[in-house]
């Protein structure tokens, strides 16, 4: 039973110079609806992994096909996750990390507020939204009743069930744990202030109906990125160029680990040639390239001022992510959360590996504008892109709070 268990346990791992603005509280209506699920086709389990760990796992039956789970007992209700012993893909929907599901109450989303983990009270589980802001209450999702090894069933709380995220009338790959205010305070818990707008990193009058303004907002959340502050906008199909991208890269790495820029290099390289020491880029770039992040062009050229490839993004972020994993002692490979995606560009490509690698990694190399098989992998990447794709990696690579 325990050898059973490992083997599934493993096999759910492999799927599994902008101007500055300072940061302000504000309200901001979400770009994103809710669509309803039929809640007998979906469920939140408890995933057992490491040392007594546990993390959020969502997954829903696609009706008509083979069955993705049986359930079994109560106090907890044990959980066999069937869709491991086979190939899912049409018949089963899972998401396995905060790319996939966050809180919602009554049709406003509360994602950059909250954030889901999984505690053990009192002999159970708790699925529970923990607050950003410290003038906010914890609110209970969902709970095991019990507790066992294995995987096991969250069930809801009185005020909660699943939807799905949904943008401008077309689902999308995310779930919501949706809450009915006056449901949840009529059981007796506390709430987040729902007579308001929660708060947001940003209210650039340009992203309103853009499809990565979440992504947005919390990388201006985190301080990585920025918008213009003489007119308010963020400007998100500007392209980025070379430099951009490293200073926005490094930004995003010290939200998890220590960097440096005065540190003595790791290794000795050859500086390039366009990379002045008076470049406002220069610190950061040479730092990038003696730990391998970046690489440059021919003739010991970086380009900076050129604007970055789509397929230059996931080499930098791959790099990235295998640094951040050495500084805390993790092994320096690629956890492959999600089915690759099969672009139908990049046949041929340099990066044809890496673009599908990445694409594995928690859906951080995407379909260009989030639409149809084309990743365009020579295309210049844009600011939006380039925001999303950073925060996608970091919420990948950074460790699952407990």
């Amino acid at each position: 039973m325990k050898a059973k268990l490992l083997i599934k346990l493993a096999a759910l791992a492999t799927l599994s110079l902008t101007a500055i603005v300072p940061f302000n509280s504000v309200k901001a209506q979400s770009a994103f609806e809710e669509q309803d699920i039929d809640q007998k086709e979906v469920i939140a389990v408890a995933r057992p992994y490491g040392n007594n760990q546990y993390d959020l796992l969502v997954i829903e039956q696609i009706p008509g096909k083979q069955q993705c789970w049986q359930e079994n007992g109560s106090g907890p209700a044990m959980i066999d996750p069937l869709l491991l012993n086979f190939d899912f893909t049409g018949i089963c929907r899972r998401a396995t990390d905060s790319n996939g599901y966050s809180i919602r109450i009554d049709g406003t989303d509360y994602g950059l507020n909250y954030i889901l983990r999984l505690v053990e009270r009192g002999g159970e589980l708790y699925l529970v939204g923990t607050p950003r802001s410290p003038k906010d209450s914890e609110v209970v999702v969902a709970r095991t009743r019990g507790l066992n090894r294995g995987f096991m069933k969250l069930v809801l709380e009185p005020g909660w069930k699943f939807s799905r995220r949904a943008f401008q009338g077309k689902a999308l790959g995310h779930y919501y744990l949706s809450g009915n205010a006056a449901e949840i305070a009529a059981a007796g818990q506390k709430l987040p202030d729902t007579t308001t707008t929660p708060s947001a990193s940003s209210n650039f009058k340009d992203i309103a109906n853009d499809i990565y303004r979440a992504e947005i907002d919390q990388a201006v959340a985190l301080g990585f990125v920025a918008g213009f502050k003489e007119d308010n906008t963020f400007r998100p199909d500007t392209p980025v160029t070379r430099e951009q991208f490293v200073s926005m890269a490094i930004e995003a790495m010290k939200t998890i680990v220590t960097v440096n820029l005065d540190a003595a290099p790791q290794k000795a390289v050859t500086q390039f040639t366009d990379v002045e020491d008076t470049r406002w880029s220069a610190k950061k770039i040479k730092w990038a390239q003696a730990n391998g992040i970046v690489a440059g062009k021919a003739n010991d050229e970086f380009r900076p001022t050129d604007p970055i490839t789509r397929a230059e993004l996931m080499a930098i972020l791959k790099q990235m992510t295998l640094y951040i994993q050495a500084q805390q002692k993790r092994t320096p490979e690629l956890t492959v959360t999600k089915t690759a995606a099969n672009f139908t560009d990049i046949s041929g490509h340099w990066a044809a590996p890496l673009v599908t690698q990445m694409s594995g990694f928690c859906g951080v190399a995407s379909p260009l504008n989030e639409q149809g098989t084309a990743f365009a992998p020579n295309d210049p990447a844009q600011r939006n892109y380039a925001a999303a794709a950073l925060v996608r990696t970091i919420n990948c690579v950074k460790p699952t709070s407990k």
